[in-house]
């Protein structure tokens, strides 16, 4: 059990470890703790990019066609179920994947939606949703402009939200 793991490239210079790991069963013991069974690695995620560019490789990170706003985790099973119903008609969408009961306020998520550089917010209210409908908000177009949408017809307005159209 003394297995160690590094991979190197000549093409990074001195910074050539691009995953290194192993396993560290004696590690807690050596520093004072009880045996422990153990094992670990880390990526130099920056240094697998710098490699993937090098060999032509488009890096840059894709702009969602929509974003996801989600201001209450209750509902997030129904929004779910629309969005992929939503990305099966072609539309990318990206949302935030907030931790216990806060998906983040109403403000950091079109904070999130504007830096992602979508053209529509897709916002699955509480008053939305009981209504059967999401907002659909224009981010791009300079507007702002809103509507609502029913979610029984997601499959008719969801091709509208590809590329801007």
């Amino acid at each position: 059990n003394l297995t160690v793991f590094e991979f190197i490239t000549t093409r990074l210079g001195s910074q050539g470890t691009i995953c290194g790991g192993g396993r560290y069963d004696y590690l807690i013991e050596q520093i004072g703790g009880k045996p422990a069974p153990a094992v670990g690695w880390a990526l130099g995620v920056e240094r697998v990019l710098e490699l993937l560019k090098e060999q032509g490789a488009d890096t840059a990170t894709p702009v969602p066609d929509a974003y996801a706003i989600i201001p209450d985790a209750a509902a997030l099973p129904q929004a779910m179920t629309v969005l992929q119903t939503v990305r099966a008609a072609g539309v990318s969408v990206q949302m935030h994947a907030g931790m216990g009961e806060g998906m983040g306020s109403m403000k950091s998520q079109f904070k999130k939606a504007d830096s992602s550089g979508a053209s529509y917010a897709l916002i699955f209210g509480a008053d939305e949703l009981s209504r059967g409908e999401v907002t659909v908000k224009a981010l791009r177009d300079g507007t702002g402009a809103q509507r609502s949408e029913s979610l029984a017809a997601v499959a008719s307005w969801a091709p509208r939200l590809k590329s801007n159209t």
